[in-house]
């Protein structure tokens, strides 16, 4: 059920969200639905639609259809863990998930996520993806986290590139990218494990500029695009990418 669904504007939607207020933050609760029916999130990590087991909805049952046993997951942009939580159980015991995530807010809540559910094929790395190792600075509470000369934190980049090259990592056979500004940084990265690997790609685009050049770098490898909200690829943010063979 898509309870995140209902609009905040309507009477309904304000009633039902109207107790939620009440819980404080560190409250662990259970997930009431979904494939993480039963884990435990802490409420102040992220919405209540996390919890609820309605969080991106859609977006959470297009993720199911397109991961597998087994699988190698990358989650570029882990936020305090739902999707690495989803995406640890349906790899299962055979499969490995990275979390990449740079910003300490979310970070201490994705470590608690996964300590709180005993989760042992997710590997945190603490770092943003980009096109090179380095360092940058870091804007936003968490919640919306974005590269900025600005920024209060100050925080590893990393190429998954030059991870693969290291050997600090395997190839992935799927990608989410969902990293407020910073998705070309992240793709010229890692060019050679799209070009050789052709992992399937749930990428969340940030802004014209870098949607339009995202998609021409994916088209450039040989990857076809799909909207995943019933939009053209050009009025849609959120993205399939597929290898075309």
């Amino acid at each position: 059920m898509n309870i995140s669904s209902i609009s905040n504007q309507n009477l309904l939607g304000k009633l039902l969200r109207y107790p939620l207020q009440f819980i404080p933050p560190a409250t662990v609760m259970p997930i009431l639905q979904g494939k993480l029916k039963g884990k435990h999130w802490i409420v102040g990590s992220g919405q209540h639609g996390s919890w609820l087991g309605s969080y991106e909805y859609e977006k959470q049952l297009l993720f199911q259809q397109l991961v597998t046993e087994g699988s190698v997951v990358y989650d570029l942009g882990s936020h305090s863990g739902f999707y690495a939580l989803l995406a640890s159980v349906l790899v299962g015991s055979k499969g490995k998930v990275f979390a990449f995530e740079p910003h300490p807010r979310n970070l201490h809540y994705l470590k608690e996520h996964l300590r709180l559910n005993q989760i042992h094929n997710v590997t945190v790395i603490e770092a943003a993806v980009s096109d090179s190792f380095g360092t940058i600075f870091l804007e936003g509470d968490g919640f919306l986290g974005r590269i900025s000369s600005q920024g209060e934190y100050q925080v590893q980049t990393v190429a998954l590139d030059e991870l693969i090259e290291k050997k600090q990592i395997p190839l992935p056979n799927f990608l989410k990218i969902d990293i407020e500004g910073a998705e070309m940084l992240a793709l010229s990265g890692a060019k050679s494990i799209l070009s050789k690997a052709h992992p399937t790609i749930l990428l969340a685009t940030h802004g014209a500029e870098v949607h339009q050049q995202s998609c021409q770098f994916l088209e450039s490898l040989g990857y076809s695009l799909k909207a995943i909200n019933g939009k053209t690829v050009q009025e849609s943010n959120e993205l399939i990418a597929y290898f075309n063979r």
